[in-house]
């Protein structure tokens, strides 16, 4: 079975090429995001244990707390990463355009 979507795929910016490096760079993003998760697993389990099995952390549990301490950290570490894309968004909804910027730019430079 494809592992692919189907259908046409979702295009957020004007440039194909940068939707693209957005999904490359949040595959790498969500990678990163279990690594740690599972990192936070080994070093809880030293702390509790002070030694551990492959088993052990193959078997651990978040209860709520760890969870929500997961959950938080991911919501930082998302709003950092796509912190640009958000500022870019803003900006287009609100008409502000590269343009815009590069005039107020030469206003600035000419007085």
């Amino acid at each position: 079975m494809s592992r692919k979507a189907k259908g046409k795929r979702p295009f957020f910016f004007e440039n194909p090429e940068s939707d693209k490096l957005l999904a490359i760079t949040m595959a790498v993003v969500g990678e990163l995001a279990v690594v740690r998760d599972r990192l936070d697993t080994v070093e809880r389990l030293l702390e509790e244990k002070g030694g551990l099995s492959r088993a052990d952390i193959e078997a651990y549990e978040p209860d709520e707390q760890v969870r929500e301490a997961r959950h938080a950290w991911r919501e930082t570490y998302l709003k950092r990463v796509l912190r640009i894309v958000h500022h870019e968004l803003e900006s287009e909804k609100a008409g502000e355009t590269d343009e815009g910027y590069a005039q107020a730019i030469a206003d600035v430079a000419v007085n």
